[in-house]
């Protein structure tokens, strides 16, 4: 069997890494012996520094989703708790439902590199989209950069050194293949020409994090105190080399996307924009109904780290007050000298519905990387001599004062979903394969009843209406709503389509038309598969006052499913419904 690397692969080195193999460890099927993990072959893997983005993906996965810490070890002790274990049914596994809902696929052609279908690639976009509504008001700006740069940038930023064996590395070809000069007349002879070698092969390395890139973005202006804070958001795709055996559906990948954000500010302004961040993560996770989380505060390592005692002092003092004033002080915990050597970090620590804690969303400041690459912002004379924060410093006032000198500024590394991937992960296992209204790639499906032609000219028309409510007109406006609207007027009993509908569980809304609603120019509305029925007959109540769940349905409809809640709704109204359903993120 293969050794998923991923049990011990992690940010700290308290676990453990083998010294040989780089790559899968291969053994019998044979127990493993006692002293496997103590042998000297196995060595800590302290020599290993993770850039700040690079948190999102040191997280062990296995199937279905687990959570840091959740080993299943074979030894379990006492067999009758063992056998309880056993037996208990497994939790849903996002690999097998993404397969079901066709979302997405894998090849050998490359390997840990997903396929988005059709399907996959809608949760995906919306996802962004979502993101993307949200930056405005935080003051984000997204950016693109590129995906290879020369080794001459990794080996500035530290990742050629820390990070190269997580990095893929693409060679160019030569610049110019082996030349012969033309041949000479010398001394009454001609002389061949003279062979010139080729030129060297430039090195390239396909971007692990966007964070050296962001820096040459600030670099590339002249920044004034007044600029800042100046926060950068990327969608870029991220590669790094995984290790075959530790490869996972979703959650362990070669090729995925981050929500990288970096906010470069001076020291002053850290406390609000670690709060800002906080708000920012606190919005998106109780949107997706993800509220059952914590945050951890890792401060200054004993020994492994940069800057002064006194700036990482500064600095976690504000994390404390920041997450004091967001989360209160019971929202978070202290984990003492687990912080990164470039700075402290806040982990946000989210639990789902089978009580499995996963590390998501993370902040983190960064002493280094501006610092390395040289950064600067124009300050007034009197924030130099103040030390940044407000608080005098003794050495710097002696200085001749001036109207302005250049700062080092600080920058903060944020992501609030990590790897969309693994996000998508963790959304599955947690609704089971049941998506949100807004952010599902089948939201609604219409049931005849009846092949009559008027009841299926009325179909047609109700799905026209529904998929693009603000009509056809071309070109589309960028703020166009469009739906996912199927139509299954096949001739099977609508008891076999209802059926059909309510085993996928893939559909949010079923609308039923039969010769009934065609005379009344209505719709049979069942909104059993939706999340949150509260929000969605507060909705519905709007869209037509009096629709209250439960609702008794019509016999002519044909639409008999007990315990199951529906509505007689007009197109207008439902399409009401569906914008409100939208809007409010249901």
């Amino acid at each position: 069997m293969t050794v998923d690397p991923g049990y011990w692969y992690e940010e700290s080195s308290r676990f453990m890494w083998p010294s040989w193999p780089s790559r899968p460890l291969h053994v019998s099927r044979k127990r493993l012996p006692s002293n496997f993990l103590q042998t000297p072959s196995w060595q800590p893997l302290a020599t290993r520094r993770h850039c700040a983005c690079t948190t999102m993906l040191a997280l062990r996965s296995t199937t279905p989703l687990q959570a840091k810490g959740e080993h299943k070890h074979e030894n379990r002790k006492h067999g009758g708790k063992q056998t309880a274990e056993l037996s208990k049914e497994p939790g849903p596994n996002h690999r097998s439902i993404g397969t079901q809902q066709n979302l997405w696929t894998l090849d050998p052609s490359s390997p840990g590199s997903p396929l988005f279908l059709p399907n996959g690639t809608h949760i995906f976009q919306k996802l962004v989209s979502f993101l993307r509504a949200q930056y405005p008001a935080f003051g984000f700006q997204e950016v693109l950069t590129p995906t290879l740069y020369k080794t001459s940038l990794w080996e500035q930023s530290g990742h050629w050194e820390n990070y190269k064996n997580d990095m893929f590395a693409v060679h160019g070809s030569t610049t110019k293949l082996p030349q012969t000069l033309p041949p000479v007349l010398k001394d009454g002879r001609i002389q061949p020409g003279q062979l010139l070698p080729p030129e060297p092969v430039e090195t390239y390395g396909v971007k692990p994090m966007n964070c050296p890139g962001h820096c040459l973005l600030f670099a590339s202006q002249q920044i004034s105190y007044r600029d800042l804070p100046i926060r950068y958001a990327d969608f870029s795709p991220l590669h790094r080399d995984e290790v075959s055996g530790a490869l996972s559906g979703l959650t362990r990948v070669r090729r995925f996307h981050q929500d990288d954000g970096h906010v470069f500010c001076r020291p002053r302004q850290v406390e609000e924009e670690i709060r800002k961040s906080l708000e920012f993560t606190k919005l998106v996770y109780d949107t997706f109904g993800l509220n059952q989380y914590s945050f951890v505060l890792s401060t200054r390592p004993k020994d492994d780290y940069i800057g002064t005692v006194d700036e990482w002092d500064r600095a976690e003092s504000q994390l404390e007050k920041a997450l004091d004033d967001t989360v209160g002080k019971e929202g978070w915990s202290l984990r003492t000298g687990d912080g990164a050597f470039y700075g402290p970090k806040i982990d946000m620590i989210l639990q789902d519905k089978e009580g499995r804690s996963h590390q998501t969303a993370t902040i983190q400041l960064d002493f280094q990387l501006p610092k390395r690459f040289n950064l600067t912002y124009q300050a007034p004379a009197a924030e130099v001599q103040e030390g940044g924060d407000g608080k005098r410093d003794p050495i710097k006032a002696k200085l001749r004062p001036s109207k302005s000198s250049n700062a080092t500024p600080v920058m903060i590394h944020r992501a609030i979903f990590g790897s969309l991937e693994r996000f998508m992960a963790l959304l599955i296992e947690h609704h089971n394969g049941r998506w949100p209204f807004w952010l599902s790639p089948n939201q609604v499906i219409i049931l005849t009843i009846t092949d009559h032609p008027d009841v299926q000219r009325y179909a047609k028309e109700v799905q026209k209406a529904l998929a693009e409510p603000q009509g056809n007109q071309l070109p589309r406006a960028l703020n166009n709503n469009t739906y996912s609207v199927e139509l299954d007027n096949s001739d099977m009993t609508l008891n076999r389509k209802i059926a059909k509908v309510k085993q996928s569980k893939k559909h949010n809304v079923v609308v039923v038309i039969g010769e009934k609603n065609v005379k009344r120019q209505e719709v049979d509305v069942d909104v059993a598969n939706m999340l949150d029925q509260r929000k969605v007959w507060d909705a519905i109540g709007s869209a037509r006052p009096g629709a209250q769940a439960p609702h008794r349905k019509d016999t002519g409809t044909g639409l008999h499913i007990k315990g199951h809640p529906g509505a007689r709704l007009r197109v207008r109204e439902l399409q009401r419904a569906m914008q409100k359903w939208t809007d409010n993120y249901i």
